[in-house]
């Protein structure tokens, strides 16, 4: 059945402080909160895995069907899914945080996987920003500033806009700012240590707690500014861009309009509908509807799919 159809998932959503109600407003999602922080649209994360909504293994959920079905992933083999997709509403501020590297976080949390995430800017307010690194020079520097906390002199600031992407490897000092929606592909880890948090407090008056000694030992000191060189290609029906290739993964936008013959050459990829509606299929008579929202697997044993409609969409695959 899958080697004329997608695995179409549903999405896990994560009730946070900083959450918010535009996965509802602007994607139509059926949140289960007022302050709805994230969507995980295609994980297979024990925190969070996404149920099979269509085809044989309808109702079953990705981390069953990653062991159990490794012919639709390209017989990658490997004990966990290697990536997560998450869309974001920041209507607060995030903490300032930093994810450890694969080593760090087997040794240290018993994880599969370090966190080296990437960010497209899916819609922000006027004057949105991002902290994206820091200024310190040496890591003494960096541990003095954060326990005399002067973070205005530690922390980067960089005002965004929509359409734009940030590649984020682990060890980077980061934060995504109020009033910002994001696209979020990711190794699958859930392991963040929170830096700073403007000492907020929760609904019971807690305070959410800080990793101060475990983000001083896994920062990048000093900051390093990836460079990125996004390939731009034009064809029928088609504009795909490469935003990064890295050594987890590869993330491209797609931009359809009309009619679109892509072969897998063996991998899989992940899709998330950003804008619009069309069809997916092998042939005309196999297509199945998509529309904004979303999310879905194109299994290795769908060797070629065609896509109509007009869509933006961002895809991606392992690299691992």
């Amino acid at each position: 059945m899958y080697e004329r159809q997608p695995i179409f998932l549903k999405p896990n959503f994560k009730d946070r402080i900083w959450g918010g109600t535009n996965l509802r407003e602007k994607f139509d999602y059926d949140i289960p909160t007022e302050t709805t922080g994230e969507c995980w649209g295609i994980s297979a994360h024990s925190n969070g895995p996404s149920e099979i909504l269509n085809g044989p293994l309808n109702g079953k959920t990705l981390d069953i069907i990653w062991k159990e079905n490794q012919d639709l992933f390209r017989n990658e083999g490997g004990e966990h899914f290697p990536l997560l997709i998450k869309i974001l509403d920041a209507n607060n501020d995030l903490s300032v945080q930093v994810h450890p590297d694969d080593s760090y976080a087997r040794e240290v949390e018993n994880e599969a996987y370090g966190k080296t995430e990437c960010w497209y800017i899916l819609d922000c307010e006027e004057d949105s920003e991002i902290i994206f690194g820091h200024h310190a020079q040496s890591r003494e520097e960096f541990q003095q500033l954060i326990e005399e906390g002067k973070w205005d002199s530690l922390l980067r600031s960089i005002k965004i806009k929509p359409g734009e992407f940030y590649y984020v490897p682990s060890g980077t000092i980061h934060a995504i700012g109020k009033g910002t929606m994001i696209l979020e592909t990711q190794q699958s880890s859930d392991t963040t240590y929170r830096v700073y948090d403007y000492d907020r407090t929760d609904s019971n008056g807690n305070k959410r707690d800080l990793h101060i000694a475990q983000s001083i030992e896994v920062s990048t000191v000093p900051h390093e500014d990836p460079e990125l060189h996004p390939k731009r290609e034009v064809k029928e029906g088609l504009v795909q861009t490469e935003l990064v290739k890295e050594q987890y993964f590869t993330v491209w936008k797609w931009e359809v309009n009309g009619h679109v013959q892509q072969a897998t050459n063996g991998d899989y990829l992940l899709v998330s509908v950003l804008s619009g509606e069309g069809s997916i299929g092998v042939k005309d008579e196999d297509a199945l509807s998509i529309m904004k929202g979303d999310h879905f697997i194109i299994p290795s044993t769908m060797k070629e799919f065609v896509v109509e409609g007009k869509l933006e969409m961002m895809v991606s695959k392992s690299n691992g």
